[in-house]
């Protein structure tokens, strides 16, 4: 139940790439005040399932930019 299935996440680029970042990110600081404050949260798996995916895109971005310096074309 990933949020971006790998396929797509290669196809991605960096600006693409970036605008998933901030919404998923805004996603889940509002996952997080919801879970600080007490609330009950209607999937808590999905605070997980967000985090991973951040954590992939922040690795894709990466790879995008070390391509780049390295004068390569990026892989797709």
């Amino acid at each position: 139940m990933a949020i971006i299935k790998k396929k797509e996440l290669v196809n991605l680029n960096a600006t693409q790439i970036e605008s998933k970042l901030t919404e998923l990110s805004k996603e889940y600081m509002k996952l997080n005040a919801q879970r600080a404050v007490g609330t009950a949260i209607e999937n808590p798996g999905r605070i997980k399932l967000i985090r991973r995916t951040i954590a992939r895109l922040y690795t894709r971005l990466n790879q995008i930019s070390m391509q780049t310096l390295a004068g390569g074309k990026p892989k797709v």
